[in-house]
């Protein structure tokens, strides 16, 4: 069964009679007119649709626990529509559990996550109440320990390993290979184990978690990973007579953002987790494990759109012709940062034809600001109201305000009508943080 992750466009998506591109029921154009651009639109209904299918996928498996990877976009709506749909939180920093709490989430349902979590963050991470948190390295066992102790609790932990399995994927969103910043290497989880014996009596060991990477395509690593999981319990079980009973995948699945791209369902990675399952807890013979699976860019990613309005062009002489918009490397890094690539329409002339290549600029100071290279599109003007899909993940996320430019407004769009859940940044809010040293204010004559 095809999901929306397979698919470049929102589920919504449609030409309507003015021949403008619609999401949500809304038009793109008029939201431009109303909310200003660049603009991130998210579409309700698919963001719903994909939670469904995950739900769905597993419903066969009753010890599946999924969490939403808030690092892909994080936003006190997005919490909400979270909690209905009952997923949980992976959280990996102080302003993210900040979020999930004044959103009224329910923090039993979180995980804290991170290779380098503070002495401040888990502190604040254990008064409000996070459920439970990964552990990626010694120094914050012991750090953990401490805050636990100095709270009077017992925290419960899932200790991050390294199941060295490589997916074929950009080199810096590679997590699960054994050269990584992240997790425990397998011959380190006897020391772990030791520790938690003998010094750290306020870390109770739940389960293992690992994570193999983000944007894959592939449905063995899933397989491979679980395996090399049940393996780890079953060592662990035997050597020291402690039953694991969680194991956390993490997430990664891919999206499709060009036709090029070949995303395999939500449905497909469903049944291979659930057969390595059944397959590796009857070959080590251990009862199946409770599951957490943490998914972020496939539910959010295909759900997204942002949309640029066209200012000035160049043709370079024998060479390619630039068309720059109104935003750039500031609300989508990840062009700069990956290579990545888009699937891009003109928004006020879906159906328009002329087509040319013209590459696709950022308004930033930085020749490496492009955010489509290369692309076949019908003749641009100025004025005309470009639509990025496939930018729901990581476009937020990762937004700056590098050379001052304010950080876009985000909208959540559903059966006709646009909401604000993000405001546009403004001038003053820009200017806040800054401080002029008194120094500095006076004049030659003070």
């Amino acid at each position: 069964m095809k999901t929306a992750n397979q698919s470049i466009k929102p589920v919504t998506t449609k030409i309507n009679e003015k021949g403008n591109i619609e999401i949500g029921g809304c038009d793109l154009t008029e939201l431009a007119d109303k909310y200003g651009t660049p603009l991130y639109i998210y579409d309700e209904a698919t963001i719903r649709s994909v939670l469904n299918d995950y739900k769905k996928a597993f419903k066969n498996y009753p010890k599946m626990n999924m969490m939403f990877a808030a690092k892909a976009f994080m936003t006190k709506a997005i919490c909400k529509i979270m909690q209905q749909e009952n997923f949980g939180l992976d959280l990996c920093s102080g302003g993210e559990i900040y979020t999930a709490k004044s959103s009224g989430f329910d923090m039993s349902k979180t995980l804290f996550n991170g290779n380098n979590k503070s002495y401040d963050e888990i502190n604040y991470a254990i008064e409000c109440g996070i459920e439970r948190f990964s552990v990626d390295n010694f120094f914050e066992l012991a750090l953990l320990n401490n805050c636990a102790k100095s709270h009077n609790k017992k925290v419960k932990i899932l200790l991050r390993i390294t199941p060295g399995i490589e997916c074929h994927t950009h080199e810096y969103i590679q997590t699960g290979h054994l050269d990584s910043k992240f997790g425990f290497d397998l011959s380190q989880t006897d020391e772990v184990l030791e520790l938690l014996k003998d010094e750290y009596s306020n870390l109770e060991l739940a389960g293992l978690h690992a994570h193999i990477g983000s944007q894959i395509f592939e449905k063995q690593v899933y397989y491979d990973e679980i395996g090399v999981i049940l393996k780890e319990i079953k060592r662990i079980k035997d050597k020291f007579g402690i039953t694991l009973k969680e194991a956390n995948i993490g997430g990664g699945l891919g999206i499709k953002y060009t036709k090029d791209d070949k995303p395999i369902s939500i449905y497909e990675i469903a049944e291979v987790i659930i057969k390595s399952v059944e397959e590796h807890t009857k070959k080590y013979e251990l009862e199946e494990p409770v599951l957490y699976i943490e998914p972020g860019r496939s539910i959010v990613g295909t759900a997204g759109v942002t949309i640029y309005t066209a200012g000035s062009s160049k043709q370079v002489p024998n060479g390619r012709k630039y068309r720059a918009v109104d935003g750039g490397m500031s609300d989508n890094a990840r062009p700069s940062l990956y290579q990545a690539e888009y699937t891009v329409e003109i928004a006020n002339n879906a159906n328009g034809r002329n087509n040319e290549i013209v590459t696709i600029a950022g308004k930033h100071c930085e020749s490496g600001d492009i955010l489509a290279k290369d692309i076949e599109l019908p003749e641009i003007y100025e004025g005309d109201i470009l639509c990025f899909y496939t930018t729901g993940a990581y476009g937020y996320s990762m937004s700056s305000n590098y050379n001052r430019v304010l950080r876009p407004s985000a909208l959540l769009v559903n059966n006709g009508k646009s909401d604000i859940i993000i405001n546009r940044q403004t001038y003053e809010q820009l200017c806040e943080s800054d401080v002029v040293p008194a120094r500095l204010n006076k004049t030659a004559d003070d």
